[in-house]
């Protein structure tokens, strides 16, 4: 009688780990962030809070002749009062490159936000596995991709033979900074959200800065690029500039200078596209803030609307419009002097065509088939060999 090899548990280190910034050692196990320390102390906001230990791009990756491997997590997951109950958090197994499983943890802590009056309140959970079987057999590459839109604090890793590290394919490292299309939102799963799907399509290693809500010219935002290794950089600016109504042109323009200036400092001559917001109908020529429509909560969906007002935008507030026109000029400026700076219209990523054919369903975010256009395009469009980025995509 063939007998079961007794699971090995292996500790997750951070050579186990790709895709995130830090690793936060919480006694019970290891949670990963996508801004340092330092940075998350600089600003109290919860959206901040929770979209940056949410871990998109962030993977486990190994080699291994494990045919079983699971891990111990503690997630916390999102309610939004009077919306449908959102699914759990996927986990994507990739073997030798290939989407090989899917699992989601059960259990787990519960954050419970009120889009109405902005509270949020978080009910403890218990520690679930993730568990993928019937892995083939031999040596090979897995990666377990974490959930873009979950936190997710790991706990253990087990297997049914020894787990090392994965090498080093020596690919070049693409850091991309954005909103919350960036970090995923309602992409079908964490290795098929847009940067993702590019990176696979142009054979970079990811590491994704998307962070929800919360793009919005921060100065640790930009230190943190400055200081994060990378051979490729992209910053998807704009969208939660007009969301969060948080900034007029006279702010806009000097600050997105010293962004750029930041994020030279670490990286003076590595290849820096800057990319403008994809096609949002409701914010092309209204200016935010971008709020709830009660009226659809009510009817158990979750919509967004635009709140401002047109004639606003001679007062200097906002639009996708006004941003795109104002990063065109700024990177055409600075390009004279720096011929490693490009820019890429969002709207070629997504446009007017593409919002007849899937449009938005809460106005904001793109749906999973939409993800998968945009990752498509950007593959295309930015590694095409004319903007320093290695290309063309075959």
């Amino acid at each position: 009688m063939q007998t079961q090899p007794d699971p090995i548990t292996t500790p997750i280190t951070a050579d186990l780990v790709r895709g995130a910034v830090e690793l936060e050692y919480t006694g019970r196990g290891v949670l990963p962030h996508r801004l340092p320390a330092w940075a998350r102390a600089q600003c109290g906001d919860g959206q901040v809070a929770m979209a940056e230990a949410q871990p998109s791009g962030v993977r486990l990756a190994f080699r291994t002749r494990a045919t079983t491997v699971e891990l111990d997590v503690l997630a916390t997951k999102r309610v939004y009062v009077g919306a449908p109950a959102r699914p759990d958090g996927l986990y994507d197994l990739v073997v030798d490159g290939r989407l090989a499983g899917q699992s989601s943890a059960p259990g787990g802590n519960t954050l419970t936000l009120d889009m109405a009056t902005g509270s949020a309140t978080t009910t403890p959970g218990t520690v679930g596995t993730v568990r993928f079987a019937d892995l083939p057999a031999g040596p090979k590459d897995v990666e377990i991709w974490l959930p873009h839109n979950e936190t997710a604090e790991l706990v253990g890793l087990r297997a049914d033979a020894p787990v090392e590290p994965a090498q080093d394919r020596g690919r070049p490292v693409w850091l991309h900074h954005g909103s919350s299309i960036s970090q995923g939102s309602d992409a079908a799963s964490p290795s098929t959200t847009w940067p993702a799907l590019a990176a696979s399509l142009a054979g970079v290693e990811l590491v994704n800065l998307g962070l929800g809500g919360s793009a919005l010219l921060d100065p640790f935002t930009a230190r943190t690029l400055r200081d994060t290794p990378a051979d490729l950089i992209s910053l998807k600016l704009g969208i939660n500039l007009v969301n969060t109504d948080l900034m007029r042109l006279r702010a806009f323009t000097p600050a997105v200078h010293g962004f750029l200036d930041t994020v030279r400092e670490g990286h003076p001559s590595v290849p820096l596209l800057v990319v403008s917001p994809i096609l949002c109908p409701i914010h092309e020529e209204t200016p935010g803030p971008s709020l709830p429509d009660l009226g659809a909560l009510g009817e158990g969906r979750l919509r967004f609307r635009a709140a401002g007002d047109p004639a606003e935008r001679a007062s200097g507030k906002l639009t996708l419009g006004v941003i795109r026109d104002e990063l065109a000029a700024i990177v055409a400026q600075r390009a004279a002097e720096d011929p490693n700076l490009h820019y890429l219209d969002g709207r070629e990523l997504y446009g007017e065509a593409d919002a007849v054919e899937l449009p938005l369903p809460d106005a904001l975010h793109p749906d999973a088939a939409t993800h998968r256009r945009i990752g498509g395009r950007f593959a295309r469009l930015a590694f095409d060999g004319t903007k320093g980025f290695p290309g063309p995509v075959a």
